[in-house]
């Protein structure tokens, strides 16, 4: 077992099934020693969040969908990997939240992605990160988050 893998039974984290992609695209795609990460929402099984941050749901709600949607992340780059321990580093996390009018906290949703990335890598989870409210994401879902990631060569 690699070293993340440990990491994630000491945490008793359990990633979720590969959720297939909506339409005509690839769930990630591995180049020149990156992984580009394609939009993930927040499923695991026939649990989907959906709803905007700020009237249907919390804030608190919404930053449990980012760490969903790590989950989500996650088990897609294994399966294409065969190992997380393949990941290097985290580099970048762009996030999306379907908010309601006037819902700013958007950084602090999407922590809910960050700080597990941090829990699971450590420092090499830290990354730069952009989080950004929309009026609408497909199908409702309330964050849609993707990931740029540096691999071992």
């Amino acid at each position: 077992m690699g070293r993340i893998a440990e990491r994630l039974v000491e945490l008793g984290i359990e990633l979720p099934t590969v959720f297939p992609p909506a339409g005509n695209y690839l769930g990630c795609v591995v180049e020149g020693g990156l992984i580009h990460v394609g939009g993930h929402g927040p499923v695991a099984g026939d649990r989907v969040v959906t709803g905007k941050v700020g009237a249907d749901i919390t804030m608190e709600q919404g930053r449990e969908a980012a760490r969903l949607t790590a989950l989500s992340i996650l088990a897609t780059m294994r399966a294409e990997l065969g190992d997380l321990d393949r990941v290097h580093r985290i580099v970048k996390v762009f996030g999306m939240v379907n908010v309601a009018p006037g819902f700013n906290r958007t950084p602090e949703v999407i922590d809910g992605c960050s700080d597990l990335l941090v829990e699971i890598f450590g420092d090499a989870g830290r990354h730069t990160r952009s989080a950004v409210g929309l009026a609408e994401l497909p199908f409702d879902i309330s964050v849609e988050i993707e990931l740029l990631a540096a691999l071992d060569l």
